[in-house]
């Protein structure tokens, strides 16, 4: 079973860039249709949730049990995350998250 978390936090505008704001909710609904197309919806769970951080780099989602972060995914992208992580086991290497040395 996978497990996708979409971050819909929203931040009140002052407090900077969120999920939320910048369509967290269309790609919940793109993600949804992507994985009825490929009947999915019984093996994979799709949930909202707050903060992945970085939210700068939003909209962020994470895929379990691989631990797979992606950052900057639109609802165009999840077509591809679900064809090629979900299906072929292969992650979409563009939008994965990359943590930067602190």
């Amino acid at each position: 079973m996978k497990h996708i978390f979409v971050c819909i936090a929203n931040r009140p505008p002052m407090a900077g860039e969120s999920c939320g704001a910048a369509g967290s909710a269309l790609l919940m609904e793109s993600l949804q249709l992507a994985l009825m197309k490929h009947g999915l919806t019984e093996s994979t769970r799709l949930n909202g949730c707050t903060c992945l951080g970085p939210c700068e780099q939003g909209i962020n989602m994470v895929v379990y049990p691989d631990g797979t972060n992606y950052a900057r995914v639109t609802p165009e992208d999840a077509e591809e995350i679900v064809k090629s992580h979900l299906l072929e086991g292969i992650p979409v290497g563009r939008l994965v998250h990359v943590e930067s040395g602190v």
